[in-house]
């Protein structure tokens, strides 16, 4: 199975629109305040750091750069071409490699999987963007790509974002610049309910190692000037023998 080709499209024209400026996109908060909280969650928990670390819905890069300052092989991973374009523009160094994948299909994963080997993984917001239907098969993707070695660290909107998104969405002056474009693009956020995460990743033969909870920043702000910030849970995931 691969991802509906409608969220594809989507994706693809949202970020051939996106601005290259820091800061333009509504969730690409400065690593400071993103990866790098991430970060101090996950690494206690990975046993194998040297293994290579995936960026699962890798975006513009911002967050892969700054991973691939601390692991010794970084890969950005996204379902749209246009979204890699941006990151390797943004990486004149080639700090990271960036590839097109659709997570949600066996072959590519498998692919990608017989080159790394089993790899760490990052995912951050995507399955609360995916359609239903898709949610399962990327978290087997997610559970393949790390093997049975790897770790992955998953962060998601909790079922509190919802009413905050959606009164953005309607207030009576519109949705806040930033917001505008996911939601013209047909991306609004759907519902993940907080315990539909961990059953898709045991379904997918993996075990729930870590949670918590941790608001995701975003870069827009709100009238009285105080950045906008989104309820959300994490969890570490692998396999246990």
């Amino acid at each position: 199975m691969s991802v509906t080709s409608r969220y594809r499209e989507a994706w693809e024209g949202f970020w051939r629109e996106a601005s290259d400026e820091p800061g333009a996109v509504f969730w690409d908060a400065e690593p400071a305040l993103t990866a790098a909280l991430h970060l101090a969650l996950f690494e206690p928990q990975v046993t194998d750091p040297g293994l290579p670390l995936i960026d699962l819905g890798c975006g513009n890069g911002t967050q892969t750069r700054f991973l691939a300052e601390r692991f010794p092989r970084v890969v950005g991973a996204d379902i749209a071409e246009a979204a890699l374009e941006h990151a390797r523009h943004a990486d004149p160094a080639g700090q990271a490699t960036y590839r097109l994948l659709d997570a949600a299909e066996k072959g590519e994963v498998e692919t990608l999987h017989a080159e790394l080997g089993d790899a760490n993984v990052y995912m951050r917001g995507v399955l609360h963007q995916a359609e239903l239907g898709d949610r399962q098969p990327l978290v087997d993707g997610l559970a393949a790509l790390i093997g049975e070695r790897g770790r992955a660290f998953l962060v998601e909107l909790s079922e509190d974002a919802r009413p905050v998104l959606l009164g953005l969405a309607q207030s009576p002056s519109g949705p806040p610049p930033k917001l505008a474009p996911v939601f013209r693009h047909g991306i609004a956020p759907g519902e993940v309910a907080d315990d539909a995460v961990p059953e898709y990743l045991r379904s997918a033969g993996l075990t729930v190692l870590a949670s918590g909870e941790l608001p995701l920043t975003t870069t827009e702000f709100t009238a009285d000037d105080t950045r906008l910030e989104l309820p959300s849970k994490w969890l570490v995931a692998g396999r246990t023998h």
